[in-house]
């Protein structure tokens, strides 16, 4: 038995103590992202840190604890806080979590993640849907995974975003009064931020926005044929000819004042799932 089979086996026993192996969708909460627990009828509340082989969130913006509770009559599990791989995780550890729901029972996920915006059209505070992706991060979680019990060794990525999940966010979004744009998202390893000549590089193969997550978690989605949609919202204008110094802070401000909006797009979609 690979120690990676064995090591989501003893977080899914534990969790199942609690019946946490009930929920249907579950949820991937981003950088400044969090008032979606606020529209939950939540029954347990789990720190990372007492989930067997759970990383712990170092990013302060993330809280790092495990929610169950319902949307509607919908039963979920949210991750608030996630991990990234310039916290110094692998990316294994980093994916450790959507195998662990998806063995719970999760038929659904959906992510959303801060981004940096470098399509002209994208202002502070957009919300873009993601279309595709670009993976510019240096590992990859399938990475020695080759046991058949992990899903297929070489997933098919044409379509990494559920085309369904995705009409229902647009549909939505327009149903509460928002507009969700569609993009591409390059994925980097961070933890800086780019340079001038970084965004022109990335405008040019084809990326929208930019972010340090998500990607990872997408892939294995993929592999373990979970449909999966995620949403960025733009926190930062990345024009290389105009580009304005940006702290975590100013992020984590703007992410917090779009949280509201995006919230109720998931809530409205949960509600149908």
């Amino acid at each position: 038995m690979h120690p990676l089979e064995s090591q989501i086996q003893a977080a899914v026993n534990f969790l199942q103590e609690f019946n946490a192996d009930k929920a249907r969708v579950g949820i991937v909460l981003g950088t400044g992202l969090g008032q979606l627990v606020q529209h939950m009828a939540v029954s347990k509340t789990i720190p990372y840190n007492e989930i067997p082989h759970f990383p712990l969130s170092t990013v302060e913006s993330h809280k790092g604890q495990l929610i169950f509770g319902k949307i509607g009559e919908t039963p979920i599990v949210a991750m608030q806080g996630r991990f990234h791989y310039y916290e110094g995780y692998s990316m294994q550890q980093i994916t450790f979590p959507i195998r662990v729901m998806k063995a719970l029972g999760i038929e659904k996920l959906l992510l959303s993640n801060a981004a940096g915006g470098m399509r002209p059209a994208f202002k502070k505070g957009d919300m873009v849907l993601l279309d595709d992706h670009i993976n510019l991060q240096p590992e990859n979680p399938l990475r020695g995974l080759n046991s058949p019990v992990f899903g297929a060794r070489f997933p098919d990525m044409s379509m990494p975003y559920d085309e369904e999940l995705g009409k229902m966010l647009k549909t939505a979004a327009h149903k509460i009064g928002y507009f969700l744009r569609t993009g591409v998202y390059a994925a980097v390893m961070g933890p800086n931020l780019e340079t001038r000549a970084e965004y022109r590089f990335l405008r040019l193969i084809g990326a929208d926005m930019v972010g340090m997550s998500t990607v990872p978690e997408v892939i294995v989605a993929n592999q373990i044929k979970l449909p999966c949609a995620a949403v960025s919202v733009i926190t930062d204008e990345c024009d290389p000819d105009n580009l304005q110094a940006v702290s975590i802070e100013e992020i984590i401000e703007v992410a917090g004042k779009a949280d509201k909006r995006l919230s109720e797009i998931f809530v409205e979609v949960v509600k149908q799932l």
